[in-house]
């Protein structure tokens, strides 16, 4: 049964060198494994992520990666430190500020790896 096994998340990449160094020097993330055409990273938490090389990267309009935070602000600041650059919205129902959108939920803030992929900063309310 799928409910009993791991599951990864999977990103493109359309070049795995500076993918590689988009996540180690901005978001502090060394991959677990490296393979031909892909970086496998595993967090303490025991999320799975896999990287792999193709032309398709970037072309996703949906966030693929989300990591959870207690604390987003602080999270945003110390990305931001490291060269990250976060996503303004102003659309029906999500507006941000300074890089942060508060709903009823949770308070998050969207960012794009080097390849196009838009990841996701957020913290339940």
């Amino acid at each position: 049964m799928l409910s009993q096994l791991e599951a990864a998340a999977v990103l493109p990449a359309k070049d795995l060198t500076r993918a590689k160094s988009f996540y180690k020097d901005k978001l502090g993330l060394e991959p677990a494994e490296e393979r031909e055409g892909e970086l496998r990273y595993r967090t303490p938490a025991g999320a799975a992520v896999l990287v792999y090389e193709t032309e398709n990267a970037g072309t996703a309009k949906n966030t693929a990666l989300l990591w959870v935070t207690p604390d987003v602000q602080a999270e945003v600041a110390r990305l931001r430190q490291a060269g990250v650059v976060f996503e303004e919205y102003d659309l029906p129902g999500l507006k941000t500020e300074d890089g942060i959108a508060t709903t009823g939920a949770e308070r998050a803030a969207w960012f794009k790896d080097s390849e196009g992929n838009i990841l996701c900063v957020a913290q339940e309310r």
